[in-house]
């Protein structure tokens, strides 16, 4: 690229960050161009931006399998050298990946992340746009979690003096608002909108003017919604060129309208028009429900036999296209797990095989593995560590005398007055049943004895009126150590055959069950350590 050392280092970020906010006019070749320039200008950083630019106008442009590996390549760069705000932008970018995968839950996940990486000095519009993606993940499952983004949105659009952020955020809005069928929301939202258009002069792009249509339809307006749609769709006007493909989007909605308003033959043409175009640029989906449309238009006329075949052709080109994107959607989802982020997410899987369901707490399968390694470190260093079960007293009682559910809630109670007690390297985990176990490493004799009479005692001066009336609710501990070295007595024998450099985990946990039990003999809601 010749001349690329004379261009600015500021005129090349400025460009960059103009592609991130107005991603619509970011395109892949000038995207590379920046990247190239700023590797010769020295600015990793900017060049990562450049590639997060360029991989979106790939998935912008229907080829999501080519932007994935970039994204999880600037990724990986992005963690290693902690860089927040490319962080952030990668999250953004993985977002609308996974949206367009399908994956919703993961679409959620990376906008959370968008937003929370993103550091303070970002351009508010930066914060405007990963805002908006977030409250459209978050729609899919509550109208009402979403309504804080939307409003954050507005406002930096508002301070911003950004018109059309506020009309995206709006038609957003008014969008969820129409597929929740709350009339009265959605038309309140396109009102906004309209009103927006006329104050300001921002123009109303198609996916506005066709979500203003589809508000009106669910008021039943149909004749407006109509009129609202046909200067779209005029062959003449420039903007079906530059919104090519929204305009068969726009005639499916048109010819809906027409058909509810009575405008049969209208609807026919319309309906046909767009059966033509979604075959001409290869847009199956919109072309299935096309399908489906002329069904129900034919039975609007009475024309049963045509209409179900309408309606067999939709049912065939709708599993035909569920087929293809079920393919296509492993494909990218094995590109993503083998990436750094899906290596990430099979840690996170590994991770919650090792968590108790009900408590959140550690659950056995990790005492078992983690116990062995920690006494094998302590007898390394010659240092104690001790082991705790601790049981809950008369839990039955709780069981039968209440519910199970609120036996359940004293459980999830008891595991956060264990966690907030117990600092690390100190571990709390959940054995099953009533029973759980505190792993003490670096810990014996008195200390461990004090540490664990606090554990009794948080659990015996808790408040537990709310949950079980009159029933108290208190645990009884059994606390064994192994000694090593000489920081300590002898080694006591924490079961047959526990010598000194050869006790196990089993060993120190069936001596601790048995301090446990004496502590349930003498009374309970007591510690008993070993004997000295």
């Amino acid at each position: 690229m010749s001349g690329t050392l004379l261009v600015p280092a500021e005129r090349l970020t400025a460009e960059v960050l103009g592609m991130e906010v107005d991603r619509r006019a970011a395109e892949h070749g000038r995207a590379l161009a920046a990247e190239r320039a700023a590797i010769e200008l020295g600015r990793p950083e900017l060049a990562a931006r450049a590639k997060l630019v360029a991989a979106d106008a790939l998935c912008r442009g229907g080829d999501p399998a080519g932007a994935a590996p970039l994204l999880h390549e600037v990724h990986r760069w992005a963690v290693r050298e902690n860089e927040p705000y490319v962080l952030a932008r990668c999250n953004f970018l993985l977002s609308i990946l996974h949206t367009c995968l399908g994956d919703n839950a993961e679409a959620r996940r990376h906008a959370l992340l968008a937003v929370d990486h993103l550091p303070d000095y970002v351009p508010a519009l930066i914060r405007g746009s990963h805002l908006v993606n977030l409250a459209l993940c978050v729609d899919v499952i509550s109208r009402a979690d979403a309504a804080p983004y939307h409003a954050e949105a507005l406002d930096i659009a508002a301070a911003a003096g950004d018109h059309d952020l506020s009309r995206a955020v709006l038609n957003n809005m008014a969008y969820a608002a129409y597929c929740d069928g709350d009339a009265d929301a959605a038309g309140e939202l396109a009102e906004r909108m309209r009103r927006l258009a006329e104050r300001t002069g921002v123009e109303l792009r198609p996916p506005d003017l066709d979500t203003i249509a589809r508000v009106l339809m669910l008021q039943g307006r149909h004749a407006e919604a109509e009129l609202t749609l046909l200067p779209l769709v005029d062959p003449d006007a420039r903007r079906c060129d530059v919104e090519g493909n929204m305009l068969p989007e726009v005639l499916l909605t048109l010819a809906e309208s027409q058909r509810l308003a009575g405008a049969l033959d209208r609807a026919a043409a319309t309906i046909e028009r767009c059966l033509r175009l979604c075959a001409e640029r290869g847009m199956a989906d919109t072309g299935a429900r096309a399908r489906r449309e002329l069904a129900q238009l034919h039975a609007t006329h009475g024309r049963w036999r045509e209409a179900y075949e309408e309606q067999c052709r939709y049912d065939a080109e709708s599993q035909a296209l569920r087929s293809a994107e079920r393919e296509e959607r492993a494909r990218l989802t094995q590109l993503v797990f083998e990436s750094r982020e899906g290596r990430r997410e099979a840690a996170r899987f590994r991770e919650m095989a090792l968590r108790d369901a009900l408590t959140g707490l550690y659950n056995r399968r990790f005492v078992d593995a983690q116990l062995p390694a920690l006494l094998a470190r302590a007898a390394e260093r010659g240092i104690p560590m001790s082991a705790a079960l601790v049981d809950v007293d008369f839990f039955k009682r709780i069981n039968d005398t209440l519910s199970h559910e609120t036996g359940d809630l004293v459980l999830q109670r008891i595991a956060g007055l264990l966690a907030a007690e117990v600092d690390e390297p100190a571990t709390v985990a959940r054995l099953g049943g009533e029973e759980f176990v505190v792993v003490l490493p670096d810990s014996g004799g008195d200390d461990a004895l004090t540490r664990c009479e606090r554990l009794r005692r948080a659990v015996q001066d808790h408040d537990w009126s709310e949950l079980t009336a009159d029933l108290p609710v208190t645990v009884s501990i059994g606390v064994s150590t192994a000694w090593f070295g000489s920081t300590g007595a002898e080694p006591h024998r924490a079961g047959a055959g526990a010598a000194r450099d050869g006790l196990t985990a089993a060993a120190l946990l069936s001596q601790a069950d048995r301090n446990l039990y004496a502590a349930k003999r003498s009374g309970r809601n007591r510690v008993l350590a070993d004997p000295s």
